[in-house]
Order: C-alpha cells, then sequence, then structure tokens
C-alpha cells in the first residue's frame, strides 16, 4: 500500500481492508509510518515512533482492527511508553501502567504507533512548546494546529493517521478540529472512564476522546471506548443504541437554537458567525425547529474565567510537583515555561475555599444552561471566533503574565467552547466551512448532558446534505 492509496481512507475503512485480506495490517502500518515520515518534518506533529507498534489482543472483529492510532503526550496511560505532559521537566518519564482506556484501545485494534505533540501541561489553544517547537497546520503551516490537541489534529488531516487520541478541558478537542477541518467530540462528563488514575481530571473539566476524518470514525471510537469502570463516580445512562446506528439514522424534528454572540461579548469574525448561521439554517431546511437564543451563564463573564482559572492551576501546581519528583529536575525558568509557573504558584496559594468557590461558580452555571436545555435540544455556535490563527499569538513562555492573565487571554480566543466543560455537556465541532484564505472554519452544536445520540443523529443528516470528506489539505503543504 501505497501513500496516496493510504490517505484515502478512513479508520474504518482501513480495518475493511484487513478484515478482506485486501491488505495486511502490517502493509497499512508502513503505509502510515512512510506517511509520518514524508508529512512531519513540515509539520512537527509526531514526537516518537514505534515499530513494532503497540498492539493489544484484538479480536478478528475488532472495529478497528490494523489501524495506526496515535496518542497525545498529555493523554491515556500506556504501560512503557513516554508521557511528557509537552513539558522539559517530564522529559524521559515512562508510563508503568494501562489505563482503563488504553485496555480499550487496544482491544479496539488499534496499532499505537506513535505520540502526538500537545502544549506544556495541555494548557493552550495552540500546540507550541519548547520542548518540541511549534506544531503547524496542514492547511498552512503559517497558522496555529490549535490545542491543545494541535498534534493529533495535524497528523490526523495530513493523513499520517486516520484517528488519533485527544482531549478537552476546555475546548482542546474542538478547537484542532476546527483549526484543521475535522470531526471532534467532546463527550459527556463520565462517558469514557479515567480509572485507574482518577475518578475524574481536572475536577470534571477534562474528558478523552479522539480527531477524526470522519463522523463514522468518531462514532465507532466512543462505541468502542465509553462506559464505566469499577469505582467510577459518574454512571451515564447507557445509548440504547450503538453510536454508528445512531448517526444513520435522521432525528426528530429538534428544536434548535443558534447563537453567534459569545459570552464575553467581543466581535467575532464574520466568516466564523455566517459559517454557524449557514448550518443553522440548512438545519431549517432540514425541518428543524430553529431560532436564535443563547443560555446565560448565571454568572459574569469575570467570573465564569477566574472559576476556570482556579480548577486549571488547583491541578497544575501538584501535577508540576509530581512531575518534579518524579524526574529530580527543579520547578525553575530552565525546565518550565513562564505561565506554566505562573499558574503553579497560583494554583499552591490557593485555598480549599477558593476551589470550592470556583466549583459552586460552576453549578452555577450548570443550572443555569440545563434550564436551558430544558427548552432546547442542541445549541449550534461557532466553534472559534476567528478562523486559525497565525503560529506565535498565544506565547506559554510570555514573560511578565500571571495565571489570570494568561487564562483570560486564552478564554478570549476561545470563548465558544469551555462552557460544556464546566457543565459536562458534549459538543461537537464539524469542519462545515472554508475561509476566504482556504482555512478550516468549524461549527459546533451542543446537546445536553448524555445526549451523544442526538449530536451524532443530527451530524449524520448533516453530513449526508453537506458532506465535508472532498476538502483536504494536500503536500506539500501551503505557505503563505
Amino acid at each position: 500500500m501505497n501513500i496516496s492509496d493510504y490517505v484515502q481512507y478512513d479508520g474504518l475503512g482501513l480495518a475493511e481492508l484487513v478484515r478482506k485480506r485486501e491488505a495486511s495490517a502490517v502493509e497499512i502500518l508502513d503505509a502510515a509510518l512512510a506517511a509520518i515520515a514524508a508529512f512531519n518534518p513540515a509539520l512537527n506533529a509526531v514526537i516518537e515512533t514505534f515499530k513494532p507498534p503497540i498492539n493489544g489482543n484484538a479480536k478478528p472483529d475488532a472495529p478497528f482492527l490494523g489501524v495506526p492510532f496515535l496518542l497525545k503526550d498529555v493523554g491515556t496511560s500506556v504501560n512503557g511508553v513516554r508521557h511528557e505532559s509537552g513539558s522539559r521537566l517530564g522529559a524521559g518519564l515512562v508510563s508503568d501502567h494501562d489505563s482503563a482506556l488504553a485496555r480499550r484501545i487496544h482491544a479496539a485494534g488499534l496499532q499505537i504507533v506513535g505520540r502526538a505533540t500537545s502544549p506544556e501541561m495541555a494548557f493552550n489553544i495552540t500546540t507550541e512548546n519548547r520542548l518540541h517547537g511549534p506544531t503547524r497546520n496542514p492547511w498552512n503551516v503559517a497558522h496555529a494546529a490549535g490545542g491543545s490537541s494541535g498534534g493529533a489534529a495535524a497528523a490526523v488531516a495530513a493523513g499520517m493517521v486516520p484517528i488519533a487520541e485527544a482531549n478537552d478541558g476546555g475546548g482542546s478537542i474542538r478547537i484542532p478540529a476546527a483549526c484543521c477541518g475535522l470531526v471532534g467530540l467532546k463527550p459527556s462528563r463520565g462517558r469514557i472512564s479515567s480509572a485507574p488514575d482518577a475518578g475524574e481530571y481536572l475536577n470534571g473539566l477534562s474528558c478523552t476522546h479522539v480527531v477524526s476524518r470522519s463522523l463514522r470514525d468518531s462514532a465507532a471510537m466512543l462505541d468502542a471506548t465509553a462506559g464505566a469502570e469499577p469505582g467510577d463516580p459518574y454512571l451515564l445512562a447507557q445509548p440504547r443504541r450503538p453510536y454508528q446506528e445512531e448517526m444513520a439514522r435522521d432525528p426528530k424534528r429538534l428544536r434548535i437554537a443558534i447563537a453567534t454572540r459569545p459570552w464575553n461579548e467581543a466581535a467575532i469574525s464574520p466568516e466564523c458567525a455566517q459559517a454557524a448561521t449557514a448550518a443553522a439554517n440548512l438545519c431549517a431546511e432540514l425541518g428543524h425547529q430553529v431560532e436564535e437564543a443563547r443560555p446565560e451563564l448565571g454568572v459574569s463573564w469575570d467570573a465564569f474565567v477566574e472559576a476556570n482559572a482556579r480548577i486549571w492551576c488547583a491541578n497544575i501546581a501538584p501535577w508540576v510537583e509530581s512531575l518534579s519528583a518524579a524526574t529530580g529536575r527543579p520547578i525553575s525558568p530552565n525546565f518550565l515555561e513562564a505561565t506554566t509557573l505562573a499558574c503553579h504558584a497560583y494554583g499552591r496559594a490557593l485555598s480549599a475555599s477558593d476551589l470550592l468557590a470556583a466549583l459552586a461558580v460552576g453549578n452555577t452555571v450548570s443550572r443555569a444552561v440545563g434550564a436551558f436545555f430544558a427548552r432546547f435540544d442542541v445549541l449550534i455556535t461557532p466553534t472559534l471566533p476567528q478562523p486559525p490563527h497565525r503560529l506565535g499569538i498565544y506565547n506559554a513562555d510570555e514573560a511578565g503574565l500571571s495565571a489570570l492573565d494568561w487564562t483570560h487571554k486564552l478564554f478570549a480566543g476561545t470563548p465558544f467552547t469551555p462552557l460544556c466543560n464546566v457543565t459536562g455537556a458534549p459538543a461537537i465541532s464539524l469542519p462545515l466551512a472554508m475561509s476566504a484564505d482556504n482555512l478550516p472554519i468549524g461549527v459546533q452544536f451542543i446537546a445536553d448532558v448524555g445526549r451523544e445520540d442526538t449530536l451524532f443523529q443530527l451530524a449524520g443528516q448533516i453530513e449526508r446534505a453537506a458532506p465535508w470528506a472532498h476538502r483536504r489539505p494536500t503536500f506539500p503543504f501551503r505557505l503563505s
């Protein structure tokens, strides 16, 4: 299998070749490694490759049998694989166990062929760090691939692998999906287990899934990896049918709200607003009830951002200290970026009361948004307020920024995505538009907690009406 053939398939398509014996897992692996060798020098998305790959004992009917897959550097624990948190402080650290999610990835039949880049501690909306440098967008290498799962998104969009691990504590699945023209679903809180390492990450803000080129790969991966483990703090209702089946079913007539005005009231790009509006108009043409509306936060934007900053920094502080203890390296500018040091200091200074007050803000927001979803089934927004920005704008090593300054800067750049992390609701970014400069624009669809089925039904209906698979970046990647 050559590269040009390999990049035409999504994950399920490659697995079907293996099952039909039209290609072997070894041939597909070789094609993936060849694609990484060809494309990665221009993008800096993959920091390590594995040959032989890391495989589990998958059954012949595994949904992704023989399909190449990338782990994110801030993500799932896989025994024997480096897990460096995108940081010089954590460089060289190796996981000593498989998480529950790793076991499910193995059972799904995936070949883990490497690791993708992440910003330091995953706290950035671009993937640029001092350890590995910037990750570039395959649509235009002068622009960012988004963050924090930018390495995964750049690799998938370029065709190195069809799917890759991503996680999302403020938009880190949906932001890079929007930047790179991919499907990016953030599942409901508790849909995918964090066992055994945590009950929940970032006090419930963060969850893990994938970025993919096709909707069906996203649905099939959720089918393969969802479900609680013993001791989990959440137990969501099981889906009525597989998500792959849901995306093939037209939804009932949905009550859909459209909002293009962000909660920080900042101006947004007309192209991004128009993409969301066009998606809402398409939904109306498909028979859904659509009106302009948005949930109120129940608190001010500044209070919302500060609560998120407290939760993030209260988690970053012990995370940094655990890396320091594991490596013997000091917590200093020699090993950490300036904003990480600021977040560590702020997190250490927070009291238990400060953290509880932040969680109380989250409860206020969740109650307000919950009331909104008693009236509506889906909320449509732009995923981002602007098309993909140029590299260098969100410099985590910028001196003089406090933790609150940095958090406000990040949230100003992505005002539509953090709401779902606070409420725990599922949201999906779909690649529905392109800018005048030929950069992808994502549209976000949000549903109530536990209603991934609604999102997959609607997304499947939209994909059939306005397919996006034909839009792909081409190599050599553009620079302008």
